[in-house]
Protein backbone atom coordinates (compact mmCIF):
# COMPACT_ATOMS: atom_id res chain seq x y z
CA UNK A 1 0.00 0.00 0.00
CA UNK A 2 1.59 3.27 -1.15
CA UNK A 3 1.77 6.20 1.28
CA UNK A 4 4.21 8.93 2.29
CA UNK A 5 6.64 8.20 5.12
CA UNK A 6 7.53 11.37 7.06
CA UNK A 7 10.50 9.67 8.73
CA UNK A 8 12.53 9.21 5.53
CA UNK A 9 10.59 11.65 3.30
CA UNK A 10 9.74 8.94 0.78
CA UNK A 11 6.57 7.86 -0.97
CA UNK A 12 6.79 4.10 -0.68
CA UNK A 13 4.83 0.91 -1.11
CA UNK A 14 4.64 -0.01 2.58
CA UNK A 15 4.18 -3.49 3.98
CA UNK A 16 0.83 -4.04 5.69
CA UNK A 17 1.43 -5.46 9.18
CA UNK A 18 -2.14 -5.49 10.44
CA UNK A 19 -5.64 -4.31 9.65
CA UNK A 20 -9.09 -3.87 11.17
CA UNK A 21 -12.14 -3.79 8.89
CA UNK A 22 -14.47 -0.93 9.79
CA UNK A 23 -18.25 -1.15 9.97
CA UNK A 24 -19.63 -0.25 6.53
CA UNK A 25 -22.93 0.86 8.13
CA UNK A 26 -21.05 3.59 10.02
CA UNK A 27 -18.66 4.76 7.29
CA UNK A 28 -20.92 4.26 4.26
CA UNK A 29 -18.07 2.65 2.28
CA UNK A 30 -15.85 -0.39 2.87
CA UNK A 31 -12.86 0.88 4.88
CA UNK A 32 -10.04 -0.55 6.91
CA UNK A 33 -7.59 0.81 9.47
CA UNK A 34 -4.08 -0.34 8.61
CA UNK A 35 -0.75 -0.61 10.41
CA UNK A 36 2.03 -0.16 7.87
CA UNK A 37 5.81 -0.53 7.87
CA UNK A 38 7.96 1.66 5.62
CA UNK A 39 10.11 -0.56 3.39
CA UNK A 40 12.94 2.00 3.42
CA UNK A 41 13.36 3.03 7.09
CA UNK A 42 11.06 0.38 8.69
CA UNK A 43 9.14 3.02 10.67
CA UNK A 44 5.54 2.29 11.67
CA UNK A 45 2.69 4.25 10.10
CA UNK A 46 -1.06 4.18 10.71
CA UNK A 47 -3.83 5.13 8.32
CA UNK A 48 -7.16 4.38 6.69
CA UNK A 49 -7.94 2.95 3.25
CA UNK A 50 -11.18 2.77 1.24
CA UNK A 51 -12.23 0.04 -1.16
CA UNK A 52 -12.92 1.63 -4.57
CA UNK A 53 -14.07 0.32 -7.93
CA UNK A 54 -11.23 0.36 -10.48
CA UNK A 55 -12.96 -1.49 -13.31
CA UNK A 56 -16.00 -3.55 -14.24
CA UNK A 57 -16.48 -5.89 -11.25
CA UNK A 58 -12.96 -4.97 -10.13
CA UNK A 59 -12.23 -3.41 -6.74
CA UNK A 60 -9.00 -2.36 -5.03
CA UNK A 61 -7.86 -0.59 -1.87
CA UNK A 62 -6.88 3.07 -2.27
CA UNK A 63 -3.48 4.25 -0.96
CA UNK A 64 -3.71 4.71 2.79
CA UNK A 65 -4.53 8.18 4.08
CA UNK A 66 -1.92 8.55 6.80
CA UNK A 67 -3.28 9.56 10.20
CA UNK A 68 -0.17 8.89 12.29
CA UNK A 69 2.26 10.49 12.31
CA UNK A 70 -0.09 13.35 11.50
CA UNK A 71 0.25 15.05 8.13
CA UNK A 72 2.43 18.17 8.08
CA UNK A 73 -0.47 20.23 6.77
CA UNK A 74 -3.05 18.96 9.28
CA UNK A 75 -4.18 22.00 11.28
CA UNK A 76 -7.14 22.28 13.67
CA UNK A 77 -10.08 23.97 11.92
CA UNK A 78 -10.72 26.09 15.02
CA UNK A 79 -7.68 28.17 14.00
CA UNK A 80 -8.99 30.96 11.73
CA UNK A 81 -7.86 31.15 8.12
CA UNK A 82 -5.80 34.33 8.66
CA UNK A 83 -3.45 32.30 10.89
CA UNK A 84 -4.05 28.76 9.58
CA UNK A 85 -2.83 29.43 6.02
CA UNK A 86 0.52 30.79 7.22
CA UNK A 87 0.90 27.95 9.73
CA UNK A 88 0.42 25.39 6.96
CA UNK A 89 3.09 27.19 4.91
CA UNK A 90 5.44 27.24 7.91
CA UNK A 91 5.10 23.45 8.16
CA UNK A 92 5.70 23.05 4.42
CA UNK A 93 8.81 25.29 4.63
CA UNK A 94 10.22 23.23 7.49
CA UNK A 95 9.67 20.00 5.59
CA UNK A 96 11.44 21.53 2.56
CA UNK A 97 14.46 22.44 4.78
CA UNK A 98 13.74 26.16 4.23
CA UNK A 99 14.32 27.07 7.87
CA UNK A 100 14.57 30.87 7.53
CA UNK A 101 11.36 30.82 5.49
CA UNK A 102 9.77 28.68 8.21
CA UNK A 103 10.69 31.32 10.82
CA UNK A 104 9.18 34.06 8.64
CA UNK A 105 5.94 32.11 8.17
CA UNK A 106 5.76 31.43 11.93
CA UNK A 107 5.97 35.19 12.51
CA UNK A 108 3.29 35.76 9.90
CA UNK A 109 1.08 33.19 11.64
CA UNK A 110 1.30 35.09 14.92
CA UNK A 111 0.58 38.34 13.06
CA UNK A 112 -2.61 36.59 11.90
CA UNK A 113 -3.47 35.72 15.51
CA UNK A 114 -3.01 39.38 16.47
CA UNK A 115 -5.06 40.69 13.52
CA UNK A 116 -7.85 38.21 14.26
CA UNK A 117 -8.25 39.84 17.69
CA UNK A 118 -7.67 43.43 16.50
CA UNK A 119 -7.74 44.19 12.77
CA UNK A 120 -6.10 47.58 13.42
CA UNK A 121 -2.87 46.00 14.66
CA UNK A 122 0.05 47.73 12.90
CA UNK A 123 3.06 45.76 14.14
CA UNK A 124 3.65 42.29 15.56
CA UNK A 125 5.21 43.78 18.71
CA UNK A 126 2.13 45.94 19.35
CA UNK A 127 -0.20 43.05 18.56
CA UNK A 128 1.52 40.71 21.02
CA UNK A 129 1.44 43.36 23.74
CA UNK A 130 -2.30 43.90 23.16
CA UNK A 131 -2.96 40.15 23.34
CA UNK A 132 -1.21 40.07 26.72
CA UNK A 133 -2.88 43.25 28.01
CA UNK A 134 -6.31 41.94 26.96
CA UNK A 135 -5.71 38.61 28.75
CA UNK A 136 -5.81 36.53 25.55
CA UNK A 137 -2.32 35.18 26.37
CA UNK A 138 -0.37 34.99 29.61
CA UNK A 139 3.23 36.14 30.19
CA UNK A 140 4.79 32.83 29.12
CA UNK A 141 2.89 32.67 25.82
CA UNK A 142 3.77 36.35 25.30
CA UNK A 143 7.49 35.47 25.68
CA UNK A 144 7.11 32.69 23.10
CA UNK A 145 5.53 35.22 20.76
CA UNK A 146 8.35 37.70 21.32
CA UNK A 147 10.89 34.98 20.50
CA UNK A 148 9.00 34.25 17.28
CA UNK A 149 8.94 37.96 16.42
CA UNK A 150 12.72 38.31 16.89
CA UNK A 151 13.48 35.25 14.75
CA UNK A 152 10.93 36.30 12.12
CA UNK A 153 12.93 39.52 11.76
CA UNK A 154 16.15 37.53 11.47
CA UNK A 155 14.70 35.37 8.70
CA UNK A 156 12.96 38.21 6.87
CA UNK A 157 15.95 40.52 6.36
CA UNK A 158 18.98 40.00 4.14
CA UNK A 159 21.83 38.90 6.41
CA UNK A 160 24.37 36.09 6.36
CA UNK A 161 22.74 34.57 9.45
CA UNK A 162 20.72 31.40 8.94
CA UNK A 163 18.03 29.90 11.11
CA UNK A 164 19.30 26.43 12.15
CA UNK A 165 17.02 23.41 11.81
CA UNK A 166 16.74 22.96 15.60
CA UNK A 167 15.67 26.61 16.06
CA UNK A 168 13.14 26.36 13.22
CA UNK A 169 11.67 23.20 14.79
CA UNK A 170 11.32 24.96 18.17
CA UNK A 171 9.84 28.10 16.59
CA UNK A 172 7.30 25.98 14.70
CA UNK A 173 6.38 24.16 17.91
CA UNK A 174 5.95 27.49 19.75
CA UNK A 175 3.81 28.79 16.88
CA UNK A 176 1.55 25.72 16.91
CA UNK A 177 1.28 25.90 20.72
CA UNK A 178 0.27 29.58 20.64
CA UNK A 179 -2.43 28.93 18.02
CA UNK A 180 -3.77 25.92 19.89
CA UNK A 181 -3.71 27.81 23.21
CA UNK A 182 -5.55 30.84 21.81
CA UNK A 183 -8.08 29.15 19.53
CA UNK A 184 -8.42 25.45 20.44
CA UNK A 185 -7.84 25.07 24.19
CA UNK A 186 -9.56 28.33 25.18
CA UNK A 187 -12.65 27.25 23.23
CA UNK A 188 -12.57 23.78 24.82
CA UNK A 189 -12.26 25.32 28.28
CA UNK A 190 -15.22 27.62 27.65
CA UNK A 191 -17.33 24.64 26.54
CA UNK A 192 -16.19 22.73 29.66
CA UNK A 193 -17.16 25.65 31.93
CA UNK A 194 -20.56 25.91 30.23
CA UNK A 195 -21.24 22.20 30.82
CA UNK A 196 -20.25 22.57 34.47
CA UNK A 197 -22.54 25.54 34.98
CA UNK A 198 -25.45 23.66 33.34
CA UNK A 199 -24.87 20.49 35.38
Amino acid sequence: MITECPHCDSKVDCDERGKVDLDVAETGVPMKAVLLECKICHSPLFGFSELVQVGHDEWDWEPAERKWPASETEIDWSIPEIARNSLIEAKVCFKANAYSACAVMCGRTIEGVCKHHDAKTKTLAAGLKKLRDDGVVDDRIYQWGETLREHRNLGAHATIQKVPKEDARDLLDFCIAICEYVFVLNEKFQRFQQRQSEA
